[in-house]
């Protein structure tokens, strides 16, 4: 506010120029704390009015103290408004976006001349799907999106996958879903792990793929055990509720891992 008043009184009074020097104050501070590390901030999530598309964003900044403020929060939420109402392509599409006469990027700049602080606009995925359903966990650390492949499924079935993305962190929907760089990386793991174990050289192929079975029941969603009820799968979760009902993808992030 103070910085504000400043500019004012600096401009006589013009609300235009009084930005600008804001602006200018603004990245005059992030050229000199480019090289700062900015890990905390918020990470968010939105979905469209017709629930048929969803966004995260990832707004970082330097101090917890500063993404738990009120109006950091709303900047983000501003951002994240947009890419829901404009549907960017990519972070380098959102940061072009006008917003309030301005491009998204530049606003951000604009805000570490208020702030004090390096603010960076690290991430943005989208998600379209016939139905998307969003979580943000409690503290906007961590947020999940998935998309089902019907409109209308019960708002609990999806908040519960969801939280299930964000808890146990797929890498894939499904084991064929997998890349095959990563299923290669996890057979030699487990080749490794065995010839460790002194395992004989003629059983290691079959040892791997063992636990390679165990990686897809760990780290693929509709093969994970479902958080709140550890007896049946995810898809075992989904189909109880209609032999149809699949995700269809999922994105999430977290400033913790």
């Amino acid at each position: 506010m103070m910085d504000c008043k400043k500019a004012l009184e600096e401009t006589n009074g013009d609300f235009d120029k009084a930005i600008e020097v804001i602006r200018k104050k603004g990245q005059l501070i992030a050229n000199k704390r480019a090289d700062r590390e900015a890990s905390e901030g918020v990470v968010i999530a939105k979905v469209s009015d017709d629930t048929r598309r969803g966004a995260i964003i990832v707004l970082n900044c330097e101090t917890d103290f500063v993404a738990k403020n009120e109006r950091f929060i709303g900047f983000a939420q501003s951002i994240l408004d947009e890419a829901i109402t404009k549907n960017p392509a990519d972070l380098d599409a959102l940061k072009k976006l006008d917003m309030d006469g301005v491009s998204i990027e530049d606003k951000v700049v604009e805000q570490i001349g208020v702030i004090g602080e390096k603010i960076d606009l690290s991430y943005y995925e989208r998600l379209d799907a016939e139905k998307v359903i969003a979580y943000i966990h409690p503290g906007n650390k961590l947020a999940a999106m998935a998309g089902f492949n019907m409109k209308n499924p019960d708002p609990q079935i999806g908040k519960d996958v969801a939280m299930q993305i964000a808890a146990m962190n797929p890498v894939a929907i499904d084991k064929e879903d997998v890349p095959q760089d990563v299923i290669d990386k996890e057979i030699e793991i487990g080749k490794e792990q065995a010839r460790r174990e002194g395992k004989p050289e003629n059983l290691l192929e079959k040892i791997a793929m063992g636990k390679l079975g165990k990686f897809y029941r760990d780290s693929t969603l509709m093969n994970q055990e479902f958080i709140k009820d550890n007896k049946k799968t995810v898809r075992q979760f989904l189909q109880e509720y209609n032999k149809e009902l699949t995700v269809t993808g999922f994105k999430r992030y977290s400033l913790t891992d």
